[in-house]
Protein backbone atom coordinates (compact mmCIF):
# COMPACT_ATOMS: atom_id res chain seq x y z
CA UNK A 1 0.00 0.00 0.00
CA UNK A 2 1.46 3.47 -0.76
CA UNK A 3 2.27 5.83 1.82
CA UNK A 4 -0.41 8.58 0.40
CA UNK A 5 -2.96 6.35 0.47
CA UNK A 6 -2.22 5.24 3.77
CA UNK A 7 -2.12 8.99 5.46
CA UNK A 8 -5.60 9.59 3.99
CA UNK A 9 -7.18 6.75 5.23
CA UNK A 10 -5.83 7.49 8.75
CA UNK A 11 -7.31 11.29 8.47
CA UNK A 12 -10.27 10.15 7.22
CA UNK A 13 -10.66 8.26 9.95
CA UNK A 14 -9.44 10.61 12.48
CA UNK A 15 -11.47 13.17 11.51
CA UNK A 16 -14.62 10.78 11.83
CA UNK A 17 -13.55 9.89 15.07
CA UNK A 18 -13.40 13.75 16.06
CA UNK A 19 -16.81 14.64 14.84
CA UNK A 20 -18.16 11.57 16.63
CA UNK A 21 -16.38 12.95 20.08
CA UNK A 22 -17.92 16.51 19.89
CA UNK A 23 -19.06 17.77 22.72
CA UNK A 24 -21.21 20.57 21.67
CA UNK A 25 -23.88 17.27 19.66
CA UNK A 26 -27.16 16.61 21.40
CA UNK A 27 -28.00 13.00 22.42
CA UNK A 28 -31.98 13.85 21.12
CA UNK A 29 -32.91 12.68 18.49
CA UNK A 30 -34.85 14.68 16.01
CA UNK A 31 -37.72 12.22 14.58
CA UNK A 32 -38.56 13.19 11.45
CA UNK A 33 -42.33 12.86 10.54
CA UNK A 34 -43.33 9.85 8.42
CA UNK A 35 -45.22 11.29 5.72
CA UNK A 36 -48.68 9.43 5.87
CA UNK A 37 -49.89 8.65 2.29
CA UNK A 38 -52.91 10.53 1.39
CA UNK A 39 -55.70 8.81 0.06
CA UNK A 40 -58.27 10.57 -2.06
CA UNK A 41 -61.67 9.74 -1.08
CA UNK A 42 -63.49 7.17 -3.20
CA UNK A 43 -66.07 9.06 -5.37
CA UNK A 44 -69.56 8.29 -4.43
CA UNK A 45 -71.55 6.48 -6.49
CA UNK A 46 -74.31 8.51 -8.78
CA UNK A 47 -77.72 6.62 -7.67
CA UNK A 48 -79.92 5.51 -10.80
CA UNK A 49 -82.69 7.56 -12.48
CA UNK A 50 -85.32 5.87 -9.81
CA UNK A 51 -83.36 6.98 -6.37
CA UNK A 52 -82.42 10.47 -7.91
CA UNK A 53 -86.08 10.99 -8.82
CA UNK A 54 -87.07 9.53 -5.20
CA UNK A 55 -84.68 11.35 -3.68
CA UNK A 56 -86.44 15.16 -5.40
CA UNK A 57 -89.72 15.75 -4.01
CA UNK A 58 -90.58 17.09 -6.91
CA UNK A 59 -91.34 14.11 -8.63
CA UNK A 60 -93.05 12.56 -6.32
CA UNK A 61 -96.10 12.33 -8.63
CA UNK A 62 -93.31 10.69 -11.10
CA UNK A 63 -92.14 8.11 -8.75
CA UNK A 64 -95.52 6.76 -8.18
CA UNK A 65 -96.48 6.22 -11.45
CA UNK A 66 -93.55 4.49 -12.16
CA UNK A 67 -94.33 1.93 -9.41
CA UNK A 68 -97.88 1.66 -10.65
CA UNK A 69 -96.51 1.10 -14.33
CA UNK A 70 -93.92 -1.64 -12.90
CA UNK A 71 -91.22 0.62 -14.29
CA UNK A 72 -88.88 0.97 -11.36
CA UNK A 73 -87.25 -2.05 -11.71
CA UNK A 74 -86.83 -1.66 -15.62
CA UNK A 75 -85.14 2.07 -14.97
CA UNK A 76 -83.21 1.13 -12.05
CA UNK A 77 -81.19 -1.60 -15.21
CA UNK A 78 -77.69 -0.35 -16.18
CA UNK A 79 -78.86 1.37 -19.20
CA UNK A 80 -78.23 4.54 -20.14
CA UNK A 81 -81.58 6.28 -20.61
CA UNK A 82 -82.86 9.58 -21.03
CA UNK A 83 -85.56 10.54 -18.99
CA UNK A 84 -88.02 13.68 -19.71
CA UNK A 85 -89.46 13.77 -15.95
CA UNK A 86 -92.28 16.09 -15.44
CA UNK A 87 -92.84 17.54 -12.37
CA UNK A 88 -95.21 17.13 -9.56
CA UNK A 89 -96.97 20.10 -11.39
CA UNK A 90 -97.03 18.64 -15.20
CA UNK A 91 -99.23 16.34 -13.64
CA UNK A 92 -100.93 18.28 -11.66
CA UNK A 93 -101.84 20.39 -14.93
CA UNK A 94 -103.29 17.18 -16.45
CA UNK A 95 -107.22 17.30 -16.06
CA UNK A 96 -108.63 16.94 -13.37
CA UNK A 97 -108.96 13.11 -12.14
CA UNK A 98 -106.04 12.35 -14.88
CA UNK A 99 -103.83 10.88 -12.81
CA UNK A 100 -105.80 9.55 -10.21
CA UNK A 101 -107.51 7.41 -12.88
CA UNK A 102 -104.04 5.96 -14.91
CA UNK A 103 -102.85 5.04 -11.17
CA UNK A 104 -105.41 2.77 -11.27
CA UNK A 105 -104.49 -1.08 -12.11
CA UNK A 106 -106.93 -1.27 -14.62
CA UNK A 107 -105.16 1.33 -16.72
CA UNK A 108 -101.60 0.21 -16.25
CA UNK A 109 -100.86 -0.31 -19.51
CA UNK A 110 -102.29 3.04 -20.79
CA UNK A 111 -100.09 4.20 -17.34
CA UNK A 112 -97.07 2.33 -19.32
CA UNK A 113 -97.65 3.32 -22.61
CA UNK A 114 -97.46 7.14 -21.42
CA UNK A 115 -94.59 6.99 -19.35
CA UNK A 116 -92.65 4.86 -21.68
CA UNK A 117 -93.09 7.91 -23.67
CA UNK A 118 -90.53 9.94 -21.48
CA UNK A 119 -87.69 7.60 -22.14
CA UNK A 120 -85.10 7.30 -24.73
CA UNK A 121 -82.66 4.35 -24.85
CA UNK A 122 -79.02 5.48 -24.10
CA UNK A 123 -77.74 9.09 -23.34
CA UNK A 124 -78.70 12.57 -25.05
CA UNK A 125 -77.23 15.04 -23.38
CA UNK A 126 -78.38 18.54 -24.29
CA UNK A 127 -75.44 19.60 -25.81
CA UNK A 128 -76.54 16.48 -28.33
CA UNK A 129 -79.86 17.44 -29.21
CA UNK A 130 -80.63 19.88 -32.29
CA UNK A 131 -83.50 21.31 -33.24
CA UNK A 132 -86.02 19.44 -35.80
CA UNK A 133 -84.52 16.15 -34.17
CA UNK A 134 -86.85 13.33 -33.88
CA UNK A 135 -85.86 11.27 -31.48
CA UNK A 136 -87.33 7.88 -31.03
CA UNK A 137 -88.94 6.55 -26.93
CA UNK A 138 -89.21 3.01 -25.45
CA UNK A 139 -92.79 3.77 -26.77
CA UNK A 140 -92.10 3.95 -30.22
CA UNK A 141 -93.25 7.22 -31.15
CA UNK A 142 -90.28 10.15 -31.37
CA UNK A 143 -90.37 13.22 -29.62
CA UNK A 144 -89.51 16.01 -30.96
CA UNK A 145 -86.71 18.60 -29.88
CA UNK A 146 -86.93 22.21 -30.68
CA UNK A 147 -83.76 24.73 -29.89
CA UNK A 148 -85.36 28.04 -28.21
CA UNK A 149 -83.39 31.51 -28.13
CA UNK A 150 -81.28 31.57 -25.35
CA UNK A 151 -80.49 28.38 -25.07
CA UNK A 152 -83.63 26.88 -23.88
CA UNK A 153 -85.18 23.38 -25.17
CA UNK A 154 -88.44 21.98 -25.64
CA UNK A 155 -89.58 18.44 -26.32
CA UNK A 156 -92.69 18.65 -28.34
CA UNK A 157 -94.70 21.20 -26.03
CA UNK A 158 -93.01 20.58 -23.24
CA UNK A 159 -89.75 23.01 -21.73
CA UNK A 160 -87.00 21.37 -20.36
CA UNK A 161 -86.31 23.51 -17.03
CA UNK A 162 -83.70 21.55 -15.84
CA UNK A 163 -80.71 19.72 -18.25
CA UNK A 164 -78.75 16.93 -17.71
CA UNK A 165 -78.84 15.77 -14.06
CA UNK A 166 -76.59 12.91 -14.09
CA UNK A 167 -77.47 9.44 -12.91
CA UNK A 168 -75.82 5.83 -12.88
CA UNK A 169 -77.62 5.00 -15.70
CA UNK A 170 -78.62 7.92 -17.62
CA UNK A 171 -79.79 11.40 -17.71
CA UNK A 172 -83.08 13.26 -16.46
CA UNK A 173 -84.13 16.65 -17.90
CA UNK A 174 -86.85 17.87 -15.95
CA UNK A 175 -90.09 18.62 -17.70
CA UNK A 176 -92.94 21.53 -17.08
CA UNK A 177 -95.67 18.86 -18.74
CA UNK A 178 -96.82 15.37 -19.58
CA UNK A 179 -96.04 13.92 -22.52
CA UNK A 180 -98.76 12.48 -24.03
CA UNK A 181 -98.36 9.81 -26.79
CA UNK A 182 -99.73 9.50 -30.46
CA UNK A 183 -102.33 7.29 -30.83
Amino acid sequence: MNRKTLTLGLTAATCLALVGCDSSSNDTAIALPTPTPTLSPSPTPLPNIVAVAAANPNFSTLVTALQAAGLVGALQQEGPFTVFAPTNAAFAALPPGTVEALLRPENRAELVRILTYHVVPGLAPSSALRSGQQVTTLQGSPVTVTLLEGGRIRINNANVITADIQAANGIIHVIDTVLIPPR
